[in-house]
């Protein structure tokens, strides 16, 4: 447990730190389903890019409702982005980190530690933020598959 309560307090500080450190790249709402616990999840994310070329670092919070359970979880996600030539779309893949909070309904609640394989992609709208669509794989104790779409507002 004290080990979690360390890296929530990293993920909780890890906007304020790239943002002083690198551009900050954008912030935006996120929303999808989750397999196993089987849930709507809603959230949102903020991305802090170019922490090396075509690297982003993607801290998010996301909530999770369904299946006799209430889960958050935080999540720190690294994500390289490919670049596709005469598209507008911009494939991610990537890896991440994550702190779940799982409160059963029957059961009382537990707090896990997972990892996250993630791949996606991105489009640009007309007026310059992001359409975005996501597939993560859980590893460990965390939800084994999230579907995600969203919107990057970006600076």
């Amino acid at each position: 447990m004290r080990r979690a309560g360390w890296l929530l307090a990293l993920i909780l500080l890890a906007p304020a730190t790239a943002g002083a450190a690198m551009n900050t790249n954008g912030w935006g709402p996120r929303v999808g389903f989750s397999i196993n616990p089987d849930q709507f999840v809603l959230g949102g994310q903020f991305i802090a890019g170019d922490v090396a070329p075509n690297i982003d670092l993607v801290p998010n919070l996301e909530l999770g409702f369904g299946d006799h359970t209430t889960t958050i979880q935080m999540n720190l996600d690294m994500r390289y982005r490919f670049q596709l030539a005469h598209s507008p779309w911009t494939p991610y893949a990537g890896l991440g980190l994550g702190v779940a909070w799982f409160d059963f309904s029957d059961d009382g609640s537990e707090t896990d530690v997972g990892g996250t394989i993630i791949g996606g992609a991105r489009v640009p709208t007309k007026a310059g933020n992001q359409f975005f669509a996501e597939m993560r794989l859980g590893l460990g104790d965390v939800a084994d598959w999230k579907f995600l779409v969203g919107w990057n507002f970006m600076h």
